[in-house]
């Protein structure tokens, strides 16, 4: 192993540096890529109100989706941020998806650095700091919803940075540090809400100097410094969340539908498929184990630095399991909030046995973690697959041809669509979804009433099984299973 006192700033650099170019060639393919793979849905959702901002309204209260509603169609939900920013990217280039894509995949450059100075403010180790960084940039997941358009990709970002300043000023004591930490969780948290749990490490490090100096009124005026930023998101919450009617993240685990052994399997996969799978990378789980296994050896649980750091492990395993009927099997990056702690330990154990006495662990450890790239790419490249995009492909292969059937401001109706997003955003109108073939004459007169000019459908036969006849002006054209329709009202 180099030893750590050879190592300076600029080769420390210089690697992640090409850890960065390597990440970037290996997403060179799918900067180009229109939405599809896993999760499209969220992605169309988050794509979509970047757009919406970028044409119609650059007011960041304003949200908007392309399904028609009373409010003009505003959905507040996490504050849009990271949408905003994109849409302010759009007017210097223009509405182009990759744009997003490469902002994106900044986004994760900065996270991966910040995962490497958290880990530099914990232990202050730089080879140990650049395992973490290496092998979080290849965490499957991380991977793959990089160059995505998610919200959860700037929450994490702020949230890494977040907790690596705040161990900075635990050792520098700089105010200026300890205020930026405090706005970066406050920016992590509105943009994802379960991100505000990393306000614990602050709060139990600050209950800790206060047991520990008995000087209350300095420690609290200091701790108010950062922690008055969680009033940001507290407010956000408290006004938008009353506004999400029937959302399953609010009920969590007392949603009494779900049954007892439902859950154990959803925790099952959870803790056995998707968190080596997907979160660590299977190179990466030898170092994850033997994270826990040097933590008890070495007796760092004494270090102050710990409990803070338990703590947080604490309030994001009960958020988990409060979640974890949502969160199910299927939506990996609910979990992002768990990134920091995993890769503290996969790297504190990688590390500890790089410098250990067995030599055959030496040598497994540098296998392991120069396929992780490798077994990455695998796992996760997949994902793109335009064959199987998520969706009903003639929406990604005529694409072209639907937008342009109809004027762009057209008021439409779409189906079926479960997600409700997918649809509109491919054809990319304002409208009206509907799904499981479930459009009656009665939607239809409503949402003609309300404007709707033309109906998109790939739902065979729809048209005569729901008596909608009365309602069809002309088959303007067919692309695939899609049929678009002009609509007329028959009253």
């Amino acid at each position: 192993m180099l030893q750590i006192q050879t190592v300076h700033n600029k080769t420390i650099y210089t690697i992640l540096f090409l850890v960065v170019v390597l990440n970037f060639c290996m997403h060179f393919s799918h900067f180009s890529d229109e939405l599809i793979g896993t999760h499209v849905w969220r992605q169309a959702q988050t794509q979509s109100t970047i757009i919406n901002f970028y044409e119609e309204d650059m007011n960041i209260f304003n949200p908007r989706a392309n399904i028609k509603s009373a409010n003009d169609g505003i959905q507040r939900m996490e504050f849009p941020l990271m949408q905003w920013l994109t849409a302010g990217l759009y007017h210097i280039t223009g509405n182009q998806l990759a744009v997003t894509r490469y902002f994106m995949f900044l986004i994760g450059v900065i996270a991966m650095f910040g995962i490497y100075h958290l880990l530099l403010a914990l232990f202050n180790k730089p080879i140990l700091s650049l395992i973490g960084a290496w092998a979080f940039t290849f965490s499957p997941a991380f991977y793959y919803y990089t160059i995505n358009p998610l919200p959860d990709n700037l929450a994490l970002c702020c949230g890494i940075w977040g907790l690596a300043l705040f161990f900075k000023y635990v050792h520098n004591q700089k105010t200026i540090v300890l205020i930026a930490s405090g706005l970066l969780m406050s920016l992590s948290a509105l943009c994802k809400l379960p991100f505000i749990l990393y306000y614990i490490v602050p709060v139990i490090y600050f209950i800790q100097i206060i047991r520990k100096q008995g000087n209350t009124f300095i420690t609290l005026k200091t701790a108010t410094l950062q922690l008055s930023w969680s009033l940001l998101p507290l407010v956000w919450y408290a006004i938008v969340i009353p506004q999400w009617s029937d959302n399953p993240v609010l009920t969590g685990l007392f949603d009494s539908r779900v049954s007892v052994l439902k859950l154990l399997d959803y925790l099952q996969h959870n803790v056995f498929i998707t968190t080596p799978d997907l979160l660590l990378n299977y190179g990466s789980v030898l170092f994850f184990i033997a994270g826990f296994y040097f933590l008890v050896k070495r007796k760092s649980y004494r270090d102050f630095r710990f409990i803070p750091i338990l703590w947080l492990g604490i309030m994001v395993i009960a958020y988990y399991l409060f979640e974890i009927i949502p969160i199910g099997k299927i939506h990996d990056y609910y979990l992002f909030p768990f990134y920091p702690l995993l890769f503290i330990l996969v790297a504190y154990g990688a590390y500890h046995i790089l410098y250990g006495s067995n030599k055959k662990l030496h040598i497994v450890s540098y296998v392991l973690l120069i396929v992780l790239p490798l077994t990455c790419f695998l796992r996760a490249d997949t994902r793109w697959n335009k064959n199987n995009p998520g969706f009903n492909r003639d929406l990604l292969t005529f694409k072209t041809e639907l937008r342009n059937a109809v004027p762009k401001n057209a008021v439409v109706v779409a189906g079926n669509d479960i997600s409700k997003v997918i649809f509109l955003y491919y054809i990319d109108k304002k409208g009206y979804p509907f799904l499981n073939n479930l459009l009656t004459t009665n939607d239809l007169q409503g949402f003609v009433s309300a404007g709707a000019e033309y109906l998109y459908s790939d739902s065979p036969d729809i048209i005569e099984q729901q008596q909608l006849s009365p309602f069809i002006d002309s088959l303007i054209v067919t692309c695939g299973s899609v049929k678009v329709y002009k609509l007329k009202n028959p009253i």
